[in-house]
């Protein structure tokens, strides 16, 4: 069982940051926006938080992590999980670190299937990438009833 309440998801990259959200029952997630990922990471955080806000309360945040294909840590993980520990840092609620190892690539595929090149729909493979972090957290709570995820400090201890 879902628990009720809008859960925002985050796909973080070099130049866009990616957002999706699901309505207060947890049973569609949607996408949300791309945000420019500027130079100081709390322009960007106020404007996801500013995004997030518009859409009512949220019960919790997932940030997706691009670990490699082998779960090992790169440099485009220790980003995201920056850039979670600060989103973290401005959020009334709690942010979860979620393995997004294969969002982009379903993102990409999705957009193959309906006509779309790459290039032409940057911002839209950002928020299909969150769609997908968020379709797989719920995916996780349902079949488990467990909240999806990490915390930072769980991260640490894991991978650090």
């Amino acid at each position: 069982m879902l628990r009720p309440g809008r859960r925002l998801a985050v796909d973080v990259g070099k130049a866009r940051i990616g957002l999706a959200i699901t309505d207060i029952h947890a049973i569609l997630a949607s996408p949300l926006a791309t945000v420019t990922r500027a130079t100081d990471n709390q322009v960007s955080i106020a404007e996801v938080l500013t995004r997030a806000s518009e859409q009512g309360d949220l019960l919790e945040i997932y940030v997706g992590v691009p670990v490699n294909l082998q779960g090992l840590v790169t440099e485009s993980t220790k980003d995201a999980v920056e850039f979670a520990e600060q989103l973290g840092a401005s959020a009334s609620v709690e942010v979860f670190l979620v393995d997004e190892r294969m969002t982009t690539s379903i993102a990409n595929s999705q957009l193959l299937e309906i006509g779309k090149s790459q290039k032409s729909a940057r911002s839209t493979i950002d928020q299909m990438a969150a769609v997908a972090i968020l379709e797989y957290a719920l995916t996780v709570e349902k079949n488990s009833s467990q909240r999806p995820g990490l915390t930072i400090s769980q991260w640490r201890d894991k991978y650090e």
